[in-house]
């Protein structure tokens, strides 16, 4: 397994303006705010953003940001299998504003924007209790409230999250194309 390299929060702050820092959290978590001068590259979009991002790396260290460090890290591991070196911020933007830092909101943004975490929270919470209440008339409905239950267990385990994979395919949580079109531009700029 590769070995990812953590940057703190304290490091991250005082190298900021040398580092080109990737936030892979959907669109609408990112809009809630990010780490300044961050740019969104969705984690499903890494793909389409490789030559890019390889481009990048060879003038600047990257910093790959999400809003706790799984994706992140994710994101690092399947950017080194492709040969692009990366770090991760140590505890993503909630340890960034734990740390007193603050983050920046785009103009316009929506700031009513749930994060991933609260998506996923949502749902399970939806299916469980319908499962729960529909499983008083056909018993058989209760197995979906089990399905959760297997998931976040699962979920804990390998430090991944199925539903939130399936969240991030909504739209208000796909990226405009104009907006990921911008952010690969300015991976190439020199």
């Amino acid at each position: 397994m590769t070995t990812i390299p953590h940057i703190d929060t304290v490091q991250a702050r005082t190298r900021l303006n040398e580092l080109i820092v990737l936030d892979v959290r959907t669109p609408g978590e990112y809009a809630t705010g990010h780490l300044p001068g961050a740019l969104n590259i969705p984690v499903d979009q890494l793909d389409r953003a490789l030559p890019d991002i390889r481009h990048a790396a060879e003038r600047a260290d990257i910093l790959v940001v999400c809003a706790s460090g799984a994706r992140s890290e994710n994101a690092c591991r399947t950017l080194a299998a492709h040969g692009v070196t990366t770090a991760t911020l140590t505890g993503g933007t909630a340890a960034w504003t734990a740390g007193g830092h603050t983050l920046h909101h785009p103009d316009g943004a929506r700031l009513t924007a749930w994060s991933m975490e609260r998506q996923v929270r949502l749902a399970a919470g939806a299916v469980v209790l319908a499962g729960l209440t529909l499983g008083r008339l056909r018993p058989a409905f209760r197995l979906a409230s089990a399905g959760i239950a297997g998931g976040l267990v699962f979920s804990a385990l390998t430090n991944t999250c199925g539903m939130a994979a399936l969240l991030a395919k909504l739209p208000h949580n796909r990226p405009h194309p104009d907006d990921l079109d911008a952010a690969l531009a300015a991976l190439r700029i020199p």
